[in-house]
This record gives structure tokens, sequence and C-alpha cells, in this order.
């Protein structure tokens, strides 16, 4: 199963990324090895539309699941009708959070 993480940067170590849409950058981390691709995300800066974008990409890129920080209603939307599982509210290290996630918290 991959999971994709909004990220300040593009390693494991970079903070989750509050803002889902505007993230500057996005990682698809494969539950399993834990190997992971850094996305930079072409969509934050966007003026509009920026979240719908960004769901899509996550789509592509295989993930099943979102940790974010927030996520607005249009994008909301858009992951639903991707089928991908959104979980909010997640804060710290990337890998941290993606471990926790693993763990079932």
């Amino acid at each position: 199963m991959k999971v994709g993480v909004s990220a300040t940067g593009g390693s494991m170590d970079a903070q989750v990324e509050p803002r889902f849409g505007r993230c500057p950058y996005f990682l698809v981390v494969d539950l399993e090895t834990m190997k992971f691709e850094a996305v930079h995300n072409s969509a934050s800066g966007n003026a509009s539309g920026a979240g719908t974008q960004t769901a899509l990409a996550f789509q592509q890129r295989g993930a099943e699941v979102v940790l974010t920080g927030h996520v607005g209603p249009k994008a909301q939307q858009a992951l639903e009708a991707a089928g991908l599982k959104v979980v909010t509210d997640v804060s710290g290290r990337v890998r941290d959070a993606v471990e926790a996630y693993k763990a079932g918290s």
C-alpha cells in the first residue's frame, strides 16, 4: 500500500505540510519497503484548483491514503471521488507520520 503525504520538502525528514493543495512537495511512500518518491507539487502556485490537481497527482502515483494537515472542500471531493482515504490533522516529520499510520495510530 502507498501513502501520500503533503510535505515541506522532498525527504522523509521534512515536516508534514499543513496545506494539502499548496504543499510545496508531496511524498508517496510504500508502507512495505518505506521507499518513497518525492514530487515537487507544480500545482502549489496555481491561482485556483490547486487542491483538485494535487489530489489527481496523488492518485496518479498510486497513493491509496493521504496524510496531511488540512484539506479544503473541493480537494476533499476530488480525493473521495478518486477513492483515496484522507487523514487530516497530521503534523511532525513525514517519517514519523508514516510510521504512526503504519502502526495504526
